[in-house]
């Protein structure tokens, strides 16, 4: 393997390495939050028991985490949506801009080729 390949999967290796630690890291911050509300919730219904109150904060969390993984697969879905629609219109303006190039280019060499060929006459 060449020195490129093996910085390229090393970086690869490192990104991969990355968002695994932004997951752990956004799903930890979303759990300890949902575990904040949920005892804040608990401490709004003081004739809970001990472990009721421990029984609701375990279903709030496990709940709400739920609804954030279900929120945060919608986001991604959309995010492909989104990029492929944007990656349509980009090929789309790309080729309406390379046709537009073209044509000028070719409308410029015919003027110039009959500015050449009308000179060329009148020299006669």
């Amino acid at each position: 393997m060449t020195r490129r390949r093996h910085t390229a999967a090393r970086e690869h290796q490192g990104a991969a390495l990355v968002r695994e630690a932004e997951g752990y890291l956004l799903l930890e911050s979303e759990r300890q939050q949902a575990r904040r509300e949920a005892e804040a919730l608990c401490a709004g219904l003081p004739w809970l028991t001990t472990g009721q109150a421990e029984d609701l904060t375990h279903h709030y969390t496990r709940h709400r985490l739920a609804l954030t993984r279900q929120m945060l697969r919608g986001t991604v879905e959309r995010a492909a949506q989104l990029r492929a629609e944007y990656e349509a219109r980009y090929a789309a303006l790309r080729r309406t801009l390379l046709i537009r190039h073209t044509v000028t280019a070719a409308l410029m060499t015919c003027t110039a080729t009959l500015a050449g060929t009308v000179t060329c006459l009148l020299t006669r």
